[in-house]
């Protein structure tokens, strides 16, 4: 009560504030309206909004405020680094809260990644929210580290930093009632919270079925019609700028002042590099801005539009009684982002965060890369007939095609067995949670590769360990070599380690500094790039990662095979 006896008086005037923003043009995400005004805060929230005194005060000479802002979805794990680097990462760039699905780690080390996910994100200058990963593993058709059930969920689903039940990519479970499924989206809407989807390419009465089922929220649309058949039916849109995905510049058209209260912006899946260089959501937004949407819109999709959608009371906007969650930037166009303040106080400034979070260890997670011994006959490809089904890479998409190449033509065979092919190469995706021996192998074309072979543990969504390489000797180096260092990714040519990068907390993630990282990752994509001949429109690493991933179509691979996501069936390479 005595909080809001002192909010009642600092908002009449008769009391100072801790601090008050003077002289800011303040965008209003309610009316759509900059105001030139003060903002007066105390004890992290904002108090009112008019001209005030306070005990500190700081001039925004005429800089526009606005609230941070919030990824409606994110995968912390795809920047290969923990959270307090994460935060260290984003939050200089105006992103205040994030939504994430801790699902990488979780198809690792299950209910013990999560917690870990939860217990390493306390206390940082960064608020992480968690939905609970729904699909662990995402599929039936490949081998993870565990199994979560709705009983496993419920252990979490009443923290306070819990929203609701993750991206439900098993969208052929909910359309055909699985138990298990219904189970854990039951559990979540039992207590009130959201549950997210992730139904690429369903319509009719099949996308119907899912949003009866409870699923409230997309990420996955690639075209607008997508898009607009699902805002049809209520479904909130996430528009998504990752690093190997990106469809803002193709959604974006269909934004408009009608349904542009439905509609969200989401990083998924970013490179620590794109984080800090083009940046996290305010990418989202110059990009919006420079297809047309008005500048105050986007700033609203990034953030009252997410809290509203998620229950974040106090988030997403400068109010009376919201977090005092403040970005400044010098105008509306080129959005660049001078200071970041959370709950009143400064974070970052000129594109520098201004903390360090002392690591987090937690033993457990690491020591995860389980292989048996791989030799060359482990690797044969068997071509039985004159063609072969082969995975297209289709430059910054997650989609891949489904190709078929003849023998002779673009595929050449020895003693029945595939030797190379025209821009064709060898994968192979290799169980490394349980020693199992699983080994699924494939041919995929478009990445470019010559003379070598990359490998990484970093595998959407079941993390086994996904292999690329012209030449069984370099694969066979490069495999050993993840296994030495713990998993990671590795680039080899002519039987040499060109390089790695270690990432020891679940093959996933490295408690390295971001810019230690960085400098790593800018220096393999260069070698990746040159050395390896690799297409310089493909993200190396981004790109390989989703091959193994049996829930975006077309063509993909796991350590059980070939997968082919329009059959939902595993598919022979040739014959």
């Amino acid at each position: 009560m005595d909080k809001i006896y002192k909010s009642i008086k600092i908002a009449k005037g008769e009391l100072k504030s801790e601090l008050v923003f003077k002289n800011a043009n303040i965008i209003n995400v309610f009316t759509n309206e900059i105001i030139n005004s003060d903002v007066a805060v105390d004890e992290g929230k904002i108090i009112a909004i008019g001209k005030y005194d306070g005990k500190i005060e700081i001039d925004i000479n005429g800089r526009y405020l606005l609230p941070g802002f919030i990824d409606a979805h994110v995968h912390i794990e795809s920047s290969k680094v923990t959270p307090a680097q994460f935060a260290r990462a984003v939050v200089p760039h105006g992103t205040t809260s994030v939504i994430a699905d801790p699902h990488e780690i979780a198809n690792v080390k299950g209910k013990e990644g999560i917690q870990y996910m939860i217990d390493s994100s306390s206390d940082l200058p960064l608020d992480v929210f968690i939905m609970l990963p729904s699909c662990v593993p995402a599929t039936q058709f490949e081998d993870n580290g565990s199994v979560l059930n709705a009983k496993d969920l419920k252990e979490f689903i009443n923290n306070r930093r819990v929203l609701g039940l993750g991206e439900m990519m098993d969208f052929i479970g909910v359309i055909n009632g699985d138990k298990n499924i219904i189970e854990k989206i039951y559990m979540s809407e039992a207590e009130g919270k959201i549950v997210d989807g992730h139904g690429p390419m369903i319509s009719g009465y099949d996308l119907n079925a899912y949003v009866a089922a409870g699923i409230k929220t997309e990420h996955e649309c690639s075209t607008i019609e997508e898009m607009i058949e699902r805002l049809r039916l209520g479904m909130y849109i996430l528009i998504r700028e990752g690093s190997a995905a990106k469809n803002l510049s193709d959604l974006i058209k269909a934004v408009n002042k009608d349904n542009l209260r439905r509609v969200m912006f989401c990083t998924d899946d970013r490179e620590l590099g794109d984080l800090l260089t083009s940046g996290s959501i305010d990418n989202n937004i110059r990009l919006a801005i420079k297809n047309g949407i008005d500048p105050i819109d986007c700033i609203k999709m990034a953030s009252l539009n997410p809290a509203e959608a998620y229950g974040l009371k106090g988030y997403g906007a400068i109010a009376p009684g919201y977090k005092a969650d403040l970005v400044v930037v010098d105008n509306l166009k080129d959005f660049n982002i001078i200071q970041v303040y959370k709950e009143g106080k400064l974070v970052a400034e000129n594109n520098k965060a201004l903390f360090n979070i002392p690591a987090f260890y937690n033993d457990n997670m690491k020591k995860t890369v389980k292989i048996n011994d791989i030799k060359k006959e482990n690797l044969q490809i068997i071509i039985k007939g004159n063609h072969a089904n082969v995975i297209k890479i289709i430059p910054k998409n997650l989609i891949t095609e489904k190709v078929i190449r003849k023998v002779g033509d673009d595929i050449v065979i020895e003693n029945g067995k595939f030797k190379k092919g025209k821009d064709i190469l060898k994968i192979a995706v290799i169980e490394r949670h349980k020693k199992t021996g699983k080994i699924g192998l494939g041919l995929i074309e478009g990445f470019g590769l010559k003379n070598g072979a990359i490998a990484s543990t970093v595998a959407h969504d079941s993390h086994n360990l996904i292999v690329v390489g012209d030449n069984d000797e370099d694969i066979i180096k490069a495999i050993n070599e993840i296994f030495k260092i713990g998993g990671g990714v590795v680039l080899v040519s002519k039987n040499t380690v060109i390089d790695s990068l270690p990432l020891e907390i679940g093959g996933l993630m490295t408690d390295a500094d971001i810019d230690e990282v960085n400098n790593k990752l800018n220096q393999m994509h260069n070698e990746a790039h040159q050395i390896l001949k690799i297409d310089e429109k493909i993200d190396p690493f981004m790109t390989l990662s989703f091959m193994a991933l049996p829930v975006i179509p077309v063509l993909k691979i796991t350590d059980r095979g070939l997968f082919d996501v329009e059959r939902y069936s595993f598919i022979e390479i040739s014959g």
